[in-house]
């Protein structure tokens, strides 16, 4: 009866979990769901349905690719019901693909309110979570946790690094409600901490007394110069000198040239500037330190992870050099859902790396071959340049041979 009540218990909180928003783009169904923005006009680029060039499953792995360089690329779906994350877990998660080993753009999503404009979506439309990598050169490798607090979009202050090769990684946020936070790549915890600690979500909670000031007769130097430490008197040296072996030269005329002065050479006896000795301040009190008071405009706010109006998600990004593939996104309040998700990522990174290595040896041979035959042609189109010229020297001593055999004989005289 125990075990029953047990397994009635378990069914009762996991069936509490809510998957608010998932896609997985495995049938043509999702083009139903999903809005392209047409803000951008011409210079807006079109995503493809498509698993990529390498996967693990050709149909379980397609996801929507960017497809044209130098675009700007928008799209968006809305929440079947828009939801508040009030006192509970809000995971998002999703993957990415860098299949075109992408130098310069965009992998991130963003979680919208339900007022969103989807047709007109562009980079200043208000978005609530800007989440996931962003690539641009050696310089910008990092994973994007953007909040959106009271209408300001506040950027994490700590560095995560994303991922740049060109396989699918997954990415994972996890915002708590007791304003603690997680990322993860790949299912593995690469920051963690307190949203108010690592974002500018309020004013410091202490700030320098405006009223307080550092006391005139208060010395904070450390070291002092000695009074009784005097320079010696043979100090002062000039620091360049006449060369002592230069001579004037015999053909120097002083009227036409001028009175001839040897060359400055470096003086081996200069010693700089003198300074005296320093010893310790004995009237030293130590750095001052500006006193600080309670900051009268922090508010204490225990509800900074929440918002009220969760109503859509979409990708509004710009890329120099078009491939990426987005997958297997869901937006969930509970972590096992996630896990549950990232299995199928699991699934597909060992198979698409195998075949990615394949091709990769196709393409290796395939070039050792061509190379090859490009060499074995240069060489016969030496050799008949060669046959060619051979020919051509027989001709010209066939025709001297001709030539001799017209100057010998005796008819020409006649």
């Amino acid at each position: 009866m125990k075990a029953v009540f047990l397994l009635v218990l378990v069914g009762v909180l996991y069936s509490d979990a809510t998957i608010h928003f998932e896609e997985k783009f495995d049938s043509d169904g999702w083009k139903d769901k999903w809005v392209d923005s047409t803000n951008k006009g011409a210079e807006q680029g079109k995503f493809e349905w498509t698993a990529g060039k390498f996967y693990g499953d050709a149909d379980k792995d397609k996801g929507i690719q960017t497809s044209q360089d130098a675009k700007f690329y928008g799209i968006s779906a809305k929440l079947d019901k828009p939801f508040s994350n009030e006192g509970k877990k809000l995971v998002v998660q999703f993957t990415v693909k860098h299949e075109q080993n992408i130098d310069c753009g965009g992998g991130y999503l963003k979680v919208f309110s339900s007022d969103l404009d989807q047709a007109g979506m562009h980079g200043d439309s208000p978005y609530l979570i800007m989440f996931g990598p962003d690539i641009c050169g050696p310089g910008t490798k990092k994973v994007h946790v953007i909040f959106n607090y009271k209408g300001k979009n506040l950027l994490v202050k700590k560095e995560i690094r994303c991922k740049d090769d060109v396989f699918t990684h997954l990415y994972t946020l996890i915002v708590n409600s007791d304003n603690t936070y997680e990322v993860r790549i790949d299912n593995e915890k690469a920051e963690s901490g307190n949203l108010e600690e690592d974002w500018d979500f309020l004013p410091p909670k202490k700030i320098k007394d405006p009223e307080a000031k550092k006391p005139e007769d208060w010395d904070d130097r450390e070291k002092i110069d000695d009074p009784d430490d005097t320079k010696p008197e043979d100090w002062d040296k000039p620091e360049h000198i006449p060369d002592p072996d230069a001579k004037k030269p015999d053909d120097w005329d002083d009227e036409m040239d001028g009175e001839w002065e040897p060359p400055q050479i470096d003086n081996p006896e200069y010693k700089g500037e003198w300074k005296p000795k320093q010893i310790d301040n004995p009237a030293y009190k130590g750095k001052w330190i500006h006193p600080e008071i309670d900051n009268p405009e922090y508010v204490a706010d225990d509800k900074l992870y929440k918002y009220d109006d969760i109503g859509a998600i979409g990708f509004d990004l710009w890329q120099v050099k078009s491939g990426t593939i987005f997958d297997n996104i869901i937006i969930t309040d509970d972590i096992k859902e996630a896990e549950d998700d990232a299995k199928l990522w699991s699934a597909t990174k060992d198979a698409e790396k195998k075949m990615k290595d394949q091709q990769d040896e196709e393409e290796r041979k395939q070039r050792e071959e061509e190379e090859k035959k490009r060499k074995e042609e240069e060489k016969d189109s030496k050799k008949d340049d060669d046959d060619d010229d051979d020919d051509a020297d027989d001709d010209d001593e066939e025709k001297d041979d001709d030539k001799k055999e017209d100057s010998d004989d005796p008819h020409d005289e006649l």
